[in-house]
């Protein structure tokens, strides 16, 4: 099978592949750059198998370090540029990277570190004086492609293994749930080294599509790149949707090239999506649910704009082409419609297992599914709706409170901008239900412990919520950091629950 990037270059060479800052470069020029890196990379005595490492923000260097080191039958091992000096030294040390392509440099390199390089002008000199190289044909599809670092907040981070049959099966599955073409511009909005940053990146190559690269996400730059350029399609996690939504809304843009915005990477509140079709009403919603595990699309809802009084709406949508997700019980055995348990994925995409961690992987695969560890039910249409991370149910009074379900309800009140639910201890009842909001209007603790009460069963109503000024806390890939809000609550508790 032909390359994304060996195609596009065929097909159309003097297309335009990437928008980065004032950069632009085509097909041509693209395929002759990561031919130069692969070759630079071989001189510096990278062999086949090797990990290569790169953090920094994205731009058009990152997208060819994505597309050049597993082409030249080499692991790419992104990571998140917001870590500690500590968590990225673990992933280095943990990865056996021989190179590191960084923004900031790194303190004390580890020791199978061979060489660190800028991912500025550090990388240019090595592009200059570089032999290209052509790609290898002969990957079997099960070489590893990458380790993307994810999880590290109940122990130490987890190096997922993709190979070029999960990253081919993946853009496949994309393409075929979404219109790619030539005419595509789509917009790298979330950071590369997450699954949300990089989904549409093979894609988007194969049909010799344009990507304009914003390199860190701030909605009013994102509006501008999508007004300059005529960005046609995006993908958000549901933190910077609410953020572009209300600057969208406050202060609107020539957005009518916008025909696509998809989501996913947490869950989202009826009430964002709302606002955001106003924002954006002639962009088609699409809702993606999966896991850095699953390369990384599960399941798909389509034209969501067109279900917000239907009961899908809170649904992740059905299985996409090419996967199949089941509910299973403890056991492993499938639940029947409507019964909650463990959500489950199998398919090609799904991962190869965690690197150097044999238990974590035996638990993770089972029998050929890969088990999330998200709870949900199935529907008589397989629609798939979730209720909670297993790790974020709250248990008060001896009843399960899914922390979606609370949070759902607060925003449906017109003040409310971002929330976060979870348990803390309680003497009486294990846990209470605790809410932190920040909102966009005046509103007080009362007033939105009574809006929850008229929608939801009073033992699911929040013991408290406290109201904050400033943003919740949030990862580099925009998700919502519960167990910093969690921790404090849980200090000198033996029972600590370490969400995400």
């Amino acid at each position: 099978m032909i390359g994304p990037l060996a195609r596009a270059r065929q097909v159309a060479p003097e297309r335009t592949a990437v928008r980065c800052g004032g950069a632009e470069l085509t097909y041509a020029e693209t395929w002759e750059r990561c031919r130069r890196l692969a070759g630079a990379l071989r001189a510096l005595g990278v062999e086949r198998g090797d990990r290569v490492a790169v953090v920094g923000p994205n731009c058009h260097r990152y997208l060819e370090l994505y597309q050049a080191v597993p082409g030249a039958g080499m692991a790419l091992v992104p990571l998140n540029q917001r870590h500690s000096a500590a968590e990225l030294r673990y992933a280095l040390e943990d990865s056996g990277a021989k190179v590191l392509f960084t923004a900031t440099g790194i303190d004390d390199p580890p020791g199978a570190l061979e060489h660190v390089i800028d991912l500025g002008d550090g990388y240019e000199e090595l592009l200059a004086g570089a032999e290209p190289v052509y790609f290898p044909d002969d990957l079997p599809p099960e070489t590893l492609a990458g380790l993307f670092y994810t999880g590290g907040t109940t122990g130490a981070a987890k190096g997922v293994m993709l190979t070029h049959r999960n990253l081919i099966a993946n853009a496949l599955h994309f393409q075929a749930i979404w219109r790619f073409g030539p005419d595509m511009r789509w917009l790298v909005a979330a950071p590369l080294f997450h699954a949300a940053g990089s989904i549409a990146v093979l894609s988007t190559v194969w049909n010799a599509g344009e990507q304009v690269v914003l390199p860190a996400f701030e909605p009013v730059a994102a509006l501008d790149l999508i007004e300059r350029h005529g960005v046609t399609e995006t993908l958000l996690v549901p933190t910077m949707l609410a953020a572009i939504s209300e600057e969208q809304l406050a202060r609107p843009r020539d957005v009518s090239s916008l025909r696509g915005m998809s989501h996913g990477g947490s869950p989202v509140a009826t009430e964002t999506l709302r606002r955001a079709h106003a924002a954006f009403p002639d962009a088609t919603l699409l809702h993606m649910y999966g896991a850095t595990e699953t390369a990384p699309i599960a399941t798909v809802l389509h034209r969501e704009e067109e279900l917000l009084d239907a009961p899908q709406a809170r649904s992740c949508g059905q299985p996409a082409v090419g996967v199949e997700v089941a509910v299973l019980d403890p056991d492993g055995t499938p639940l029947g419609t409507d019964v909650v348990g463990e959500v489950a994925v199998r398919g090609e995409n799904v991962m190869a297992g965690y690197w150097n961690k044999p238990e974590e992987t035996a638990a993770a695969l089972v029998d050929g599914w890969y088990r999330t560890g998200d709870l949900g039910y199935l529907d008589e249409h397989a629609y798939l709706y979730l209720v909670d991370r297993a790790k974020d149910m709250i248990v008060t009074g001896g009843e399960n409170v899914y922390s979606t379900e609370v949070e759902e309800a607060l925003f449906r009140h017109p003040a409310v901008l971002e929330a976060a639910v979870f348990g803390i201890p309680d003497e009486r009842w294990g846990e209470a239900v605790h809410a932190v909001v920040v909102p966009r209007d005046e509103v007080t603790e009362d007033e939105l412990v009574r809006h929850c009460r008229e929608l939801i069963a009073g033992y699911k109503v929040p013991k408290q919520v406290e109201i904050r000024t400033e943003p919740l806390p949030k990862s580099g890939a925009g998700k919502v950091l519960k167990r910093q809000l969690r921790a404090p609550y849980w200090e000198g508790h033996a029972t600590l629950v370490s969400g995400a």
